[in-house]
């Protein structure tokens, strides 16, 4: 008992100095971190707290303008922020102009304040999870400091989950800790960090990749034999695969490493107690509120893990393993899919079509194209082009995906199929965003940096054969009895009558 008890501090301890130490990063840029974008959010979560619409737009563009003064910090990587232009004095005026020309040309009506015409700003009318979600941080500690804390909460419970599914996945402590530090260490951390909804969305995503994970992975009652093997415990009798594990000698593989984990605590025993009960209400749930928080992110992460999910049951099938449980994955996700589209065509939200007239035609400030796609298309290729060449000249990105497929030959998990959903549909969000503008920044295919931080750490643990969770300890004799070879506690013949 002290052994488990220490070694659950240990793991306690370990995700502590992690999360220190990021916040001690994130303290030296408290503000400077506000894109374009941030004043509309802002603006909105004032409105939500009681704030007139005008004065709700006044305190944005004072923190926005006061914000676009600090230049990027060097212990900050990764931003997307840019020096200091013009004075405050002058941000200030030219936003409270731009909000006066708005107001006088019809955009007297919604939640965020008239910085641009009311069709642009209709964009983030339909993203109402974010800024509701930033009310009691800014109302209680003002923009400034309950924007960081809000994004500080985001970034650290998305490292949380990230930690979880590997777990779940059968990862081992090490390995957990490591896939929390790459979360907040890479773009994902600094994008979670930023007053932006695509931080909240990527939490609420790492909580659809838990439950994901829960679905997908064999849990030891799922293992073959299971029912015959407690039919023989009950009847007090030997199990063939218990003959012929005390046959073979010393355990190897998963069940000697079974025999030397000893029993799993802490977030490894929440993950054990975890069933695929748990793991759908976290995928609808996750779902469910990033469809508030960034609607369109939702509909590509549950279209991407379905086909994911259904090319895997595909090909567990045709090897002649079990698919049923990928398939009920797969079959959950497409639903949803269903529903967040269905939901957002329903609500007269924004969609595909919006977005390539926006990016054509500037904001809605030029007449929409009457057929956008071969223009949007012909960005695409420039788009993808330009990002190839700068993933060439600074490989990062493109070395962690090559560690990622490392895991992905020589290791078998349930988070792995999980991992590369989650990047395609960064892929996907960042190809229907074609914009050399954002070439430079990470936010858009945030997603895509999921797979490195959930696949890399599986490259610590030593590969064991025979699934993708870790079978949990027993002891080697209890009472006189044996253990079979699926890892249960049989009694002899005559014992615990």
């Amino acid at each position: 008992m002290p052994h488990i008890r220490r070694t659950q501090h240990l793991g306690l301890a370990g995700l502590l100095v992690i999360a220190v130490a990021f916040t001690a990063l994130q303290l030296t840029a408290v503000t400077g971190r506000a894109s374009p974008d941030s004043k509309n959010y802002l603006s909105y979560a004032l409105s939500l707290s009681g704030e007139s619409r005008a004065e709700a737009g006044r305190r944005a563009i004072a923190y926005s303008c006061d914000s676009g003064q600090h230049a990027p910090l060097d212990t900050i990587p990764w931003t997307s922020r840019k020096a200091a232009g013009k004075t405050e004095a002058q941000c200030v005026r030219r936003l409270t102009d731009s909000v006066a020309y708005w107001t006088r040309n019809g955009n007297t009506s919604g939640m965020t304040a008239p910085f641009a015409n009311q069709r642009f700003m209709a964009i983030f009318e339909a993203r109402p999870g974010y800024p509701l979600f930033l009310v009691p941080f800014v109302t209680a500690f003002g923009a400034v400091w309950g924007l960081w804390l809000a994004g500080l909460l985001v970034a650290l419970a998305g490292a949380v989950c990230v930690l979880l599914t590997l777990r779940a996945a059968g990862a081992s402590r090490r390995a957990g800790l490591a896939g929390a530090a790459l979360y907040l260490a890479l773009p994902t951390g600094t994008v979670a960090m930023n007053p932006l909804s695509d931080g909240l969305s990527l939490a609420l995503g790492t909580v659809v990749v838990l439950g994901c994970t829960l679905l997908l992975r064999e849990r030891p009652s799922d293992t073959s034999g299971a029912g015959a093997g407690r039919g023989a415990e009950a009847a007090g009798t030997r199990t063939r695969a218990g003959r012929r594990a005390e046959a073979a000698g010393p355990r190897v593989g998963a069940g000697r490493w079974a025999d030397a984990a000893g029993p799993r605590v802490g977030a490894g025993r929440w993950a054990d107690a975890a069933g695929t009960r748990t793991g759908a209400a976290l995928v609808v749930g996750g779902l469910a509120l990033m469809f508030l928080v960034r609607y369109s992110q939702a509909l590509l992460l549950a279209a991407a893990l379905a086909g994911v999910l259904a090319a895997r049951a595909a090909w567990s099938h045709r090897k002649g393993r079990r698919s049923t449980p990928v398939l009920r994955a797969a079959g959950l996700c497409a639903l949803l899919a269903a529903l967040v589209y269905a939901g957002a065509h329903l609500l007269s939200w924004p969609m595909g079509q919006d977005s390539a007239q926006d990016l054509l035609t500037h904001h809605y400030q030029r007449p929409d194209r009457p057929d956008p796609w071969p223009e949007f298309f012909a960005r695409e290729r420039v788009f993808w082009w330009a990002w190839l060449k700068r993933q060439a000249t600074y490989p990062f990105l493109p070395v962690l995906l090559a560690l990622s497929a490392l895991a992905l030959g020589k290791r078998r998990s349930a988070v792995l199929p999980v991992a590369v959903g989650a990047g395609a549909a960064g892929l996907l969000n960042q190809a229907g965003h074609p914009n050399l503008d954002q070439l430079l920044g990470h936010r858009l295919i945030v997603f895509v940096w999921l797979l490195p931080v959930l696949a890399v750490p599986l490259l610590l643990d030593r590969s064991r054969p025979g699934g993708s969770s870790p079978l949990p300890a027993q002891p080697k004799k209890v009472g006189g009895g044996q253990r079979d070879g699926t890892v249960r506690v049989v009694q002899q013949a005559g014992e615990g009558a």
